[in-house]
């Protein structure tokens, strides 16, 4: 298995930006696809973005242009970069590595976009 910890999360002001860090306990370069998912209050988990091994990348329709994932394998880190962030992207954000048959998660990172 692998134990994954995010970090930067907090409190932004609408338009702004965050990066948003997912270290594994693990070599990452052998775990096909990471992701990063988000749940606002009282909503279902999200898809945000994902990143294959070969650096592929997708995007829910409502990120996409303001958000960039990326990994360091070197680092064991994936990167969610958050930008023109509004406040409906207030959530807390998960990392996900599915290895071996099974989907690991993080313990969640607070993002709260407000003035």
């Amino acid at each position: 298995q692998v134990q994954l910890v995010e970090s930067g999360g907090g409190l932004v002001q609408p338009g702004g930006s965050l990066r948003l860090s997912c270290a594994a306990s693990r070599s990452i370069a052998s775990i096909g696809v990471m992701g990063w998912y988000r749940q606002a209050p009282g909503k279902q988990r999200e898809l945000v973005a994902t990143i294959s091994s070969g650096g592929s990348t997708t995007y829910a329709a409502t990120v996409k242009a303001r958000f960039t994932i990326s990994r360091d394998n070197a680092k064991r880190t994936v990167y969610l970069q958050m930008n023109s962030l509004q406040p409906e992207d207030t959530a807390v954000y998960y990392c996900n590595a599915f290895f071996r048959g099974v989907n690991n998660w993080g313990q969640g990172t607070q993002v709260t976009v407000s003035s």
